[in-house]
């Protein structure tokens, strides 16, 4: 059977990969051309578009391996800090970080070789960590991921060389924008749909329902786990560099416990093992988070005044957490998929 006719018969498994990619760059076409210019709103479109890159990269790791890490963030601040210190204006090194070595003060790289780098650079610490982790199992991983993001961040902190300590890293320049960040949730897509659904996919999930089972039929689990690990670690740290340059300034603070929660937090409520649930736990989390960010300034609905109440959002959304977790253990779409399936069966009805 050629290749052709292969993609034919089994074209139904690439409803769903196609659909969320085309409804991701229509959703930016619409919004550049159509809607009227506003800033806020891009604003929040574009962290939206990061999240979703984090948390299905995360996805990859945590959903499909049953190995919980929490130490993911930790990438994350790897890709920011060096995208951005290799792709800092010169004149803003010799201001901002006048003890670089030489051989960095004088280069400045464009934004994806940049971004680029910081993703492999972290893909190799996670490959290095990941050998001795990934042995592990259960909480005991949980643990020990956390163990690496607190070493990050103490590593930002001192290491004021590079990073310029607990102080602020600024002068990044601005180079994400709407089209890069959906061009980057299309491939982290389709690189993690592609996994999931190959053999190897399928020998991730029998590694995570069943460990003794997997081993019995001949599968490596440090290696299934170690690729999958590293992969997440890559994509996760492009959505690091993303962040970065878009916000152009940030602190170790950025990326540690705060962020590791609320990444958390629309990983779960979207469902382990699904990427559709990923999407959708994003989106919902994000712009629940936006809602009540914009209500903790206090609001005035007819005669009644409601005063400002800071961290509600937080509260809210924790508790929202617990909520989910006890009535709905496996998130909003578990292990499962958006299913398009009346879509094949629309088109064979036209055919007859």
């Amino acid at each position: 059977m050629t290749q052709a006719k292969k993609f034919l018969v089994n074209w139904q498994s690439w409803i769903t990969p196609f659909f969320l990619l085309m409804s991701s760059l229509l959703f930016v076409v619409i919004i550049k051309l159509y809607a009227p210019y506003n800033p806020y709103f891009e604003r929040v479109m574009v962290v939206l578009g990061i999240n979703i890159i984090l948390v299905v990269a995360l996805n990859l790791s945590n959903g499909y391996t049953g190995v919980f890490s929490l130490g993911h963030v930790g990438f994350m601040a790897i890709g920011a800090y060096v995208s951005s210190i290799l792709s800092l204006a010169i004149e803003t090194k010799a201001t901002n970080l006048p003890d670089l070595p030489a051989w960095l003060a004088h280069v400045q790289l464009g934004f994806i070789p940049s971004i680029l780098i910081g993703g492999f650079l972290a893909s190799l610490i996670a490959f290095l960590i990941g050998i001795p982790l990934m042995r592990l199992s259960g909480h005991y991983v949980s643990v020990a991921t956390l163990g690496f993001l607190v070493i990050v961040h103490i590593v930002l902190i001192n290491w004021t060389q590079f990073t310029r300590g607990a102080r602020t890293f600024s002068g990044v320049i601005q180079y994400t924008n709407i089209w890069w960040v959906y061009l980057w949730i299309i491939i982290t897509i389709y690189i993690v749909w592609r996994i999931v659904h190959s053999p190897y996919g399928r020998s991730l999930i029998a590694v995570r329902e069943d460990n003794i089972a997997a081993q019995s039929m001949g599968i490596n689990i440090l290696r299934s786990r170690l690729l999958a690990f590293v992969i997440s670690a890559f994509l996760t740290a492009i959505g690091g560099g993303l962040m970065a340059h878009y916000l152009t300034s940030f602190s170790p603070a950025t990326f540690y416990f705060t962020a590791t929660f609320n990444y958390i937090i629309m990983l779960v409520v979207g469902g382990l093992g699904s990427i559709s649930g990923s999407i959708l736990g994003t989106a919902l989390v994000t712009l629940l988070s936006e809602l009540l960010r914009n209500a903790e300034l206090g609001m005035q609905i007819g005669n009644l005044k409601i005063p400002a109440i800071y961290g509600l959002s937080q509260i809210i959304l924790s508790i929202s957490f617990v909520m989910i977790v006890i009535l709905r253990r496996k998130g909003l779409m578990g292990d499962r998929e958006i299913d398009f399936s009346w879509l094949n069966k629309a088109f064979q009805n036209s055919k007859q």
